[in-house]
Formats: structure tokens, sequence, C-alpha cells
């Protein structure tokens, strides 16, 4: 039997490589002659770099930004020479071999300058943190020759509608007749008091690049489903904040007002992504793509899965975010593409058998059930996942 092992993070707990070797390792406890292939992915959070690296190469560039509170925060910048086919790892699993495209492709990870791992939880506080060092990283790779950008979006702790990105790009604000850069690079909460934002200046300086946002979930920028009330509150945000910042943010959209095509970007799919960030990137020009469909063209899930038996995700817990185009899903998806069962190992299961089974999902499992609480899954996380998965195997291994 060969299974392709393809989970996501364990947020808090297990990196996506971690999880794979967990899983593996108890799979083999019960079937220790399956062919299994691991390939940990991201949806454009935390890891993103990490498995687009390993499944094409590159060269990363450290770059010193400012953080979600203006800390310095070092980061890297993935640097992919499209023209250079030396690289033997480049389409090793699938990826772009035979591409025609030229040029230095940048990938971004915006959860290394400002993800919510960044702060402790007793200060998260989304009104304040800004996204301005996402801008840099931005301006890195364009300094560092970057025709391309791809801006992994996910895991921030933000709620700034990208507009630090913007300000560190060259966006200029106004407030009564006075500058007010800094109000734009101060947080969310601050965005209230603008009278007037000029983007021309960042898209000035991006029009040379063709920029992607890859983002984790399709959420627009505004409203019920939007950035803060969707996400607001994981990041610190209370009831009262969140209907401040959603206040804020529709505010900053009516000062930029439409983007480079005529639409509002505040409508678009993926503009809620990350705080808002996919927002200020689509006012920018860019175009948007699935994170998660981003990474598994990279590491060529798609013909891996096509020559396998079953397919296994994952992820910390499963629950109605995943289904808005998180990593589990996209792997569902491309299973059920290929007529192949999905099975999904979380660390907590939310979302029951009728929804997940909608997104492609055969069967969920999760290490709280297995281990008996919350608390003992999180104790030994490594542990308890392999102990699901010797489990699972015992099913579905011979099936």
């Amino acid at each position: 039997m060969r299974v392709v092992i393809a989970p996501d993070k364990f947020a808090g707990t297990l990196s996506a490589v971690e999880a794979a070797q967990a899983i593996a390792q108890g799979w083999r406890r019960t079937s220790p002659h399956d062919d299994l292939v691991c390939i940990p992915i991201a949806d454009g959070g935390p890891g993103f770099i990490d498995v687009i690296q390993v499944a094409r190469g590159g060269r990363l560039l450290p770059v010193t930004v400012t953080g979600p509170f203006g800390d310095p925060t070092p980061c890297t910048l993935l640097m992919l020479d499209e023209g250079d086919r030396s690289d033997s790892r480049v389409g090793e699993y699938g990826g772009n071999r035979g591409s025609e495209s030229t040029g230095i492709t940048a990938y971004v990870e915006s959860a290394q300058a400002v993800g919510l791992h960044l702060v402790p939880i007793d200060k998260r506080d989304p009104g304040v943190t800004t996204t301005y060092g996402v801008g840099e990283l931005i301006g890195a790779a364009i300094d560092a020759g970057a025709t391309k950008i791809v801006l992994g979006l996910g895991g921030s702790a933000t709620n700034d509608g990208g507009a630090g990105l913007l300000a560190a790009l060259g966006a200029t604000a106004l407030r009564g007749g006075e500058p007010a850069q800094q109000s734009m690079s101060g947080g969310g909460a601050r965005l209230i008091d603008l009278a007037s934002v000029d983007v021309e200046p960042a898209r000035k300086r991006v029009v040379h690049v063709d920029l992607v946002a890859a983002t984790d979930v399709d959420n627009p920028l505004l409203g019920i489903r939007g950035a803060t009330a969707g996400f607001g509150p994981q990041k610190g945000a209370d009831d009262a904040q969140v209907v401040t910042l959603d206040a804020a943010l529709t505010h900053f959209s009516s000062l930029i007002g439409r983007g480079v095509d005529g639409k509002d970007p505040a409508v678009a799919r993926g503009a809620g992504a990350a705080g808002g960030m996919g927002y200020a990137l689509l006012a920018l020009g860019a175009t948007r793509a699935s994170g998660i469909d981003t990474v598994l063209s990279a590491v060529g899930l798609a013909d891996q899965i096509a020559r396998s038996d079953l397919a296994i995700t994952g992820e910390g817990s499963f629950d109605w975010q995943s289904l808005r185009g998180k990593a589990v899903t996209g792997v569902a998806a491309t299973a059920t593409q290929y007529a192949r069962p999905c099975i999904v190992l979380a660390g907590r299961v939310a979302v029951g058998r009728r929804e997940y089974a909608a997104a492609g999902v055969t069967e969920a499992f999760s290490v709280e059930d297995n281990e008996g609480s919350l608390e003992a899954a999180l104790a030994y996380p490594a542990e308890g996942l392999a102990a699901l998965a010797e489990r699972v195997a015992r099913t579905w291994a011979r099936q």
C-alpha cells in the first residue's frame, strides 16, 4: 500500500515536517511494509518558505525587518532563479520543471515578520501591531532583483489592512492636513484618524514586479466574514475591539478606493487574509492565488497522490477555518480529483462528518479523543499523533 502523508503544521506544537514524521512513525508500527511518502505542506502561513525550498531549492537571503511591535525581527527571503535549471531539486516533486519562465522569483513568508507566534498571549493586541516589516521584505526582494514576488499570507498577529506594508513601500497619509505616516504604521486602531491616503508611491515601487498574494483563506476584508470578525479574536481582540477595528478598516478602505483594475479590492476573495494584508496587495495590483494550491503545485502533490492508494493530511485544529481554503481541504480536493480516499489526523476535530465530507475528506480523527483530553494531547504532541496514526492504520492499512 502506498500512502502520501501531507500534513500542515500543528500550530504551537509541531511543524509540518515533525507532524509528517510522527504520522509515519505511528503508521509503520502497524504496517511496516507500506510505502510512505512524506510531503510536509503549508497554506501560506508559517512554514511556507520551508516547504517551497524543499521542493524547489533556491537561495535563502537573510533580512532584518520591523516586527509586529516595531522591534527588529530576523527573516529570510527565498530567492529562486527560474531560468537556472542547474539545481537538481527544481521540479524534483513535479514542480515547474520545463517552465519557460525566466527571472528571479522571491518567496516571502509574512508570518516570519508579523506572525502570531512572535507575540506572547498576554501581549496580543491587533489594534497596535503593524505589517510594516512585510513591506520591508517586499522592498528587500525588489532590491535583490526579484521580478516576481509570491507572498504567503497567514498566521499574522496584525489587523491593519496592510497599512503598514503600504507605508513601508512609500504610501503616504494625511490627518488634519499633516503627514500621518506613523498612523499608517502604528496598527489598525489608528487608521480611523486618517483623512486621506495616497498609495501611488507604493504602486510605483512595485510597478515592475509581478506580485502574487498566496492567501490561506478566501475571506473579504470587511463584515461578518472579514478579517476582524473572523480572525481578530484569536489575535487578542475582544467584542468591542472587533467592532472598532472593522470600522477602522472600513474607513481606511474608503480612503483608498478602487484598485488599479477599477474594482474594489475590499470585497475580493482573500482580501481579509493575514489581517487584511491581502487587501493591501490587491490594492497594489497583485494577483490572488490560493496559498495551498501554490504549495501543492510546487511539491507536485497531485502526481504523488495519483500514484498512491491513500492520502493523509492534518493540522492542529480541524475546524470551520479549515474549510475556507486551508491546507487540509487542498489535499482533500486533490485526492478527490484522483478518486483516492483522504483522511485527516488532527489535534482536535470541530467540524461534523457532513461538512468535512462535502470538502472531500473521507474520515477525520483527533488526537484529543484518542488521548482522552486536550491537555493530554498537548502534553506530548508527537507521541499522541503517532499513537493515533498507529490506531488508524489498523483499519486503513488493511482496506
